[in-house]
């Protein structure tokens, strides 16, 4: 199994970026998929997270400006951020925990390499 994520870049403040993460291999299925980021210097913490079902949860400090969805279909998460701050800078990894055959009860946890999201002032 491998996580790919895409879609970081570069943006001033206040703009937008989407990233994607695509899980490829031997799924049955995929439980939860979050988001994680880290800053410079910092450790790494969890910005948004979403269930099979489709509930989410975000880090206060994202709330209301980034939105994580998911599409069971081709085995993608997505943050949409929205309104940027330079504190939203980082690298930004997607983690998936990921059910390969029907013996695999509780699922192997994975991660993509990262994406780098710098915000200018």
């Amino acid at each position: 199994v491998q996580l790919q994520a895409s879609g970081g870049g570069w943006v001033q403040a206040g703009g937008s970026l989407r990233l994607s993460c695509a899980a490829s291999g031997s799924i049955l299925s995929i439980d939860v998929m979050d988001w994680y980021r880290q800053a410079p210097g910092k450790q790494r913490e969890l910005v948004a997270h979403i269930t099979s079902g489709g509930s989410t949860d975000y880090v206060d400090s994202v709330k209301g400006r980034f939105t994580i969805s998911r599409d069971n279909g081709k085995n993608t998460v997505y943050l949409q951020m929205n309104s940027l701050k330079p504190e939203d800078t980082g690298v930004y990894y997607c983690h998936a925990r990921i059910r390969s055959s029907r013996w695999d009860v509780a699922g192997n946890d994975y991660w993509g390499p990262g994406t780098q999201v710098t915000v200018s002032s």
